[in-house]
């Protein structure tokens, strides 16, 4: 069974509409801020990457569909501060500027919290955001497709882990599609977001015609290009 998250393709969500050219990055200020305290909080190399995109996708229903985009970042984020054990539900409550009951705003500050050294100084931000995450890795799974090779996608679902995060969308269950090429071998989501290990194995650029994909597509012959590794793909 798919989560709310995976929408592609669904009924009623309406157009989609993009924003101007000249529109600002962030339409609020808390938007930027959102983004530095993951990012920030990401450094302390408690999760990662993989597990971030489950926690987003793990928010009840109820609170996926009110939040805006940068809530829901948010929301997950602090999920994930007190399932690591880096905060407490009452370190959250008694953050500055929340003042919760029976704390006083003229408390003495906590001591410095253990991972206080592993903390993204601000001199260091850019060449963080520069060096990017690479999830390339050796692998020892032998290449078993090249371009042009027809394929079929698996159901969409973890296969590991009942519920788990997957990077094939529900869209592209049991779809026909063309190699396009080979990326080499990638960190698999899959175990990554369980903490079940990296498992790389090799990634494909998968063409598919959009009538494989949806019934009554508005353009069957358009193609939609998916990035899918190999234990998602059988041959045909």
């Amino acid at each position: 069974m798919s989560r709310l998250h995976d929408m592609g393709g669904r009924y009623g969500d309406g157009q989609i509409e993009p924003e101007a050219e000249d529109a600002p990055v962030f339409s609020e200020e808390w938007h930027a801020r959102a983004l530095a305290v993951t990012l920030a909080c990401g450094s302390l190399g408690q999760w990662n990457i993989d597990i971030s995109r489950h926690a987003r996708e793990r928010l009840s229903p109820v609170d996926y569909t009110r939040f805006s985009y940068y809530e829901k970042w948010m929301a997950a984020l602090a999920n994930l501060l007190v399932e690591q054990g880096v905060l407490s539900r009452e370190d959250l409550l008694d953050a500055p500027g929340i003042v919760s009951e029976g704390a006083s705003e003229g408390e003495p500050p906590a001591k410095a919290h253990p991972l206080s050294p592993r903390r993204l100084a601000a001199q260091k931000v850019a060449g963080m955001l520069a060096a990017g995450g690479p999830a390339d890795r050796a692998s020892a799974v032998e290449v078993r497709f090249q371009p042009g090779d027809r394929v079929r996608t698996r159901r969409s679902a973890n296969t590991l882990v009942d519920g788990g995060h997957t990077r094939l969308p529900t869209y592209a269950s049991a779809a026909q599609g063309v190699i396009l090429r080979q990326h080499g071998s990638h960190v698999l989501p899959d175990c990554n977001a369980h903490s079940l290990g990296e498992a790389p194995e090799p990634l494909y650029a998968v063409v598919f015609e959009a009538g494989a994909l949806w019934t009554h597509a508005e353009h069957p012959g358009d193609e939609v290009v998916l990035d899918l590794w190999q234990s998602y793909l059988e041959p045909v």
